[in-house]
């Protein structure tokens, strides 16, 4: 059976030069110190968290991740929400201001199925797929 309505358009977040700068120069630096103070100077970027996230469930710290990706995660809703986005639709990967949401869907995925939150974990997986296929097959890949 084929759709016979539109897509909505697809949702492409701001560019925040000074963010991606900061992060930038936080993955430079390396430490977790540098990127808590990029997501403290810049709170609504969800690249920040996205990193945090990212380096808390390397090193084992699922419930640290799980905080931080959920934290990204609802940052990145209200900056989609305040591009346009009405709640579905897609959220390129290739749009590289959407990566950070996208990435904290992902580790947000993840952490919860550590800690045992099947239907959280499920939930945001197929919530990443449906925002952008591509996204979910590059982060499983990485």
């Amino acid at each position: 059976m084929q759709n016979l309505l539109p897509e909505p358009p697809a949702t492409r977040l701001p560019v925040n030069d000074e963010a991606d700068a900061a992060l930038a120069a936080a993955e430079e630096a390396g430490t977790d110190e540098a990127f808590a103070n990029v997501a403290a100077h810049f709170p609504t970027y969800s690249a920040a968290w996205a990193a945090l996230a990212a380096r808390a469930f390397a090193q084992d710290q699922v419930v640290t991740a799980y905080a931080y990706a959920r934290t990204g995660y609802h940052r990145g809703l209200d900056q989609l929400r305040r591009s346009g986005w009405k709640g579905h639709g897609p959220v390129p990967w290739s749009h590289e201001p959407n990566q950070g949401f996208l990435r904290c869907l992902y580790v947000l995925s993840r952490a919860a199925d550590e800690i045992g939150e099947a239907d959280e974990a499920a939930r945001c997986a197929q919530f990443l797929r449906d925002c952008d296929p591509e996204a979910a097959d590059a982060l499983a890949s990485n």
